[in-house]
C-alpha cells in the first residue's frame, strides 16, 4: 500500500505538469493537438494494461504463472514503461515561459527556435515577457489567490472541467469494467477480453480527437463528446432496468447445503430487479446460521451474475460508444484547457488545485461505485451517472468558451484581463 501511494504521488505530478509543459512549449495553432498527445500517451498506457492484465490471467490459468503472482506480475510490469519515462525525461528542454521567469531569456529564445520559426520565436518571446512582467511574484501566490473574483470564472470552468470528467463515471467504468461485463454473465476471461476492445475504442477516438481539437475546436468536441456519453450511459441503465433474474439448481452450487435447500423455491419465479432478487435470498435463508447467512450475503453478487438474463452484446456496444464520447470530449480537452485558461503567474499552482479537486472526485467515484452496485443495481448507477453527463453538456454549452487558436496571452487577457 505504502508503495502505491509513492506510485500516485509521482502518477499525479506527471499528470498535471505534462499538459502544462506541453502548453508553454507549442505553437497555438497546434497546441490543442500536442497537449491531447498526452491524452493519447495515457490511453495507449490503458489498453497497454488491458492486454497486459490480459496475458498475465492467461498465463495463470495455464498454469504458467501461480495463481499469488498473477496480480503481483500486473502491478511489477508497471516498473518497465516507469523507466523510460525517467530516462526520456532528460532529453526535454526547459520550458520558454520559465526559463524567461528566471532571467534566462537567451535560453527561452533557443528553445522557442526548436518549435518556431526565427521570427515568431522572438514574437512569442516578446509575448511572453510582456505577459509575465509581474508573473515573478508567482512563487509568492496563495491558493486564496485563486478565489478572487477576477478569477472565479477561470476557476468556475476548470473545476466545472474537473468535476464532470470524474463524476459521469469514466474511471470507475475503466477500473470495473471487468466486473460490469462479469455482472452480465461473461466469464472473467472474455470480460478481461472485451475490456481489450473498450480500450482499442478509447484509442481510437482518442486520435479522432487528435485531429479534430486544432480544427473544429474544444467546445464542439465537448457539445458532442458529452451528448454521446449521455445517450450510451441511458442506453446502459435501461439494458440493466430490462434484465430478469432466474435463480436455479446450479446457480447455488457451493452454497451451504441448508442454503441450497431453502432456495430450491426461487427457480420457480423470474425477478425483474436485482434488489428483489437480494431481497428474496435473504428472506428465503433468513433462518440459516449466521455463519452459514454470512457464506450466502458474500455469494449474492455471484448468484446475481449466473441467474441474470440481459443483452451483453449492447451492454458492450452502451460501454464502447460511453469510452469513445468521452475520448473525443472530456478526455483530452479537459487537459488542453487546464493548460489555456489559467494565466501564467499562478497556472502551476491552479491546475495543481484543479488536478487534486478531480482525481478527488476519481476517488470518491471509485469507491461509491461498488457500493452503488450492490445498494442500488446498476440501472441506477448507470442512470445517475447519465444525469451528470446531461449536466455536462449543459455546462459545456453555457459555461467553457472557446480557445483554438489563440495564444495564452490572449487567453490570459480575455479571461483574466490586464496581467497587472
Amino acid at each position: 500500500v505504502l508503495a502505491r501511494i509513492i506510485g500516485g504521488f509521482g502518477v499525479g505530478g506527471a499528470l498535471l505538469i505534462a499538459p502544462m509543459y506541453i502548453a508553454e512549449i507549442a505553437p497555438p495553432e497546434q497546441r490543442g493537438k500536442l497537449v491531447s498527445f498526452n491524452q493519447l500517451n495515457i490511453v495507449l498506457g490503458f489498453s497497454a494494461s488491458f492486454f497486459s492484465n490480459y496475458l498475465i490471467n492467461e498465463a495463470g490459468l495455464r498454469g504458467l504463472v501461480t495463481g499469488e503472482d498473477v496480480w503481483r506480475l500486473s502491478l511489477g510490469v508497471e516498473t518497465i514503461p516507469a523507466a523510460l519515462y525517467l530516462a526520456l525525461l532528460f532529453t526535454v528542454p526547459r520550458s520558454p515561459r520559465w526559463l524567461v521567469t528566471q532571467g534566462r531569456e537567451a535560453e527561452a529564445q533557443e528553445v522557442l527556435e526548436q518549435f518556431n520559426s526565427t521570427s515568431a520565436a522572438r514574437e512569442a518571446l516578446a509575448d511572453i515577457r510582456a505577459s509575465l512582467a509581474s508573473a515573478r511574484d508567482a512563487a509568492r501566490t496563495r491558493i486564496s489567490d485563486l478565489f478572487n473574483s477576477r478569477m472565479s470564472r477561470v476557476m468556475l470552468i476548470g473545476l466545472g472541467l474537473g468535476f464532470f470528467q470524474q463524476i459521469t463515471g469514466i474511471n470507475a467504468i475503466f477500473y470495473y469494467a471487468p466486473v460490469i461485463f462479469e455482472q452480465t454473465g461473461q466469464a472473467r476471461d472474455a470480460a478481461l477480453l472485451q475490456n481489450i476492445v473498450v480500450g482499442l475504442v478509447n484509442v481510437v477516438f482518442t486520435v479522432l480527437a487528435l485531429r479534430l481539437i486544432d480544427r473544429k475546436g474544444r467546445r464542439p468536441l465537448l457539445l458532442m463528446g458529452t451528448s454521446l456519453m449521455a445517450v450510451a450511459l441511458f442506453l446502459n441503465a435501461w439494458c440493466f432496468s430490462q434484465a430478469t433474474f432466474k435463480v436455479t439448481s446450479q446457480d447455488v452450487q457451493g452454497l451451504p447445503p441448508a442454503a441450497v435447500e431453502m432456495l430450491e423455491g426461487l427457480d420457480e419465479v423470474v425477478y425483474t430487479d436485482q434488489l428483489a432478487l437480494f431481497a428474496a435470498i435473504k428472506g428465503a435463508t433468513n433462518d440459516l446460521s449466521p455463519e452459514d447467512r454470512e457464506v450466502v450475503n458474500s455469494q449474492l453478487n455471484d448468484l446475481a451474475k449466473r441467474s441474470m438474463s440481459i443483452n451483453s452484446t449492447l451492454v458492450l456496444i452502451g460501454i464502447c460508444a460511453f469510452i469513445a464520447g468521452f475520448a473525443i470530449s472530456l478526455g483530452p480537452v479537459m487537459w488542453a484547457m487546464f493548460s489555456e485558461i489559467f494565466p501564467q503567474r499562478v497556472r502551476g499552482l491552479a491546475i495543481s488545485v484543479a488536478g487534486f479537486f478531480n482525481s478527488a472526485i476519481s476517488y470518491l467515484v471509485q469507491h461509491l461505485f461498488p457500493v452503488g452496485m450492490d445498494s442500488l443495481g446498476p440501472a441506477a448507477v448507470f442512470s445517475i451517472f447519465g444525469s451528470f453527463a446531461v449536466l455536462a453538456v449543459i455546462f459545456s454549452a453555457f459555461i467553457v468558451p472557446e480557445t483554438k487558436g489563440r495564444s495564452l496571452e490572449e487567453l490570459e487577457h480575455e479571461l483574466i484581463g490586464s496581467t497587472r
